[in-house]
């Protein structure tokens, strides 16, 4: 079975409840500039902030953080 992945807003340190599905990281990427676009207008998808969204994309239906109370 494969699986997407996710991101949210407010897993990169922005105050907002959208959340992107995708079939990839590129999906993922893409997605997230058009929403930083048309929601985000301060926001430029610097390799920066690309750095910071990569480090946020989760595997879809994974709940763990990668914290060390994870199990």
């Amino acid at each position: 079975m494969v699986m997407g992945k996710t991101l949210a807003c407010k897993d990169v340190g922005v105050n907002c409840d959208f959340v992107i599905k995708g079939t990839d990281e590129a999906d993922v990427l893409r997605q997230a500039a058009e929403h930083a676009k048309g929601c985000h207008n301060n926001v430029q998808m610097t390799p920066a902030v690309q750095a910071k969204i990569r480090s946020a994309i989760k595997d879809e239906g994974s709940s763990c953080c990668g914290g060390s109370s994870c199990h």
